[in-house]
């Protein structure tokens, strides 16, 4: 029974939506991925996607909770923000979702793939 309740267990994705400045986006991406390596407990993984060609892009942020994620936005995130927002058009689109399925690779393979 407790795997099925396991199963029934969604992740939260922290989603943010915007546009660099020309030829700024290497300058967020490391921003990004510094910030991000500093998450602890309860944080369940990452995205940065660029859209080809172009300095748009979108990060998901993944988390165990909603309580989780509040915790680490008011200290890393919004030092973090500070950091990169001079590189932004203008201030991005975010939103907050529940992950409602999710499909990849089974356990064994992602242990394979991240060796």
């Amino acid at each position: 029974m407790s795997d099925f309740l396991d199963c029934l267990h969604h992740k939260y994705a922290y989603v943010a939506t915007g546009e660099f400045k020309p030829g700024c986006f290497p300058e967020a991406r490391q921003l990004y991925e510094k910030a991000v390596s500093t998450y602890g407990e309860g944080f369940k993984g990452a995205y940065l996607l660029q859209e080809p060609g172009s300095d748009r892009g979108i990060a998901v942020i993944l988390w165990e909770s909603p309580d989780v994620m509040e915790s680490h936005h008011n200290t890393i995130y919004d030092d973090a923000l500070k950091r990169i927002a001079h590189l932004f058009v203008e201030p991005p689109t975010t939103s907050f979702y529940e992950v409602c399925s999710e499909i990849g690779l089974p356990e064994s393979a992602q242990v394979t793939a991240e060796a």
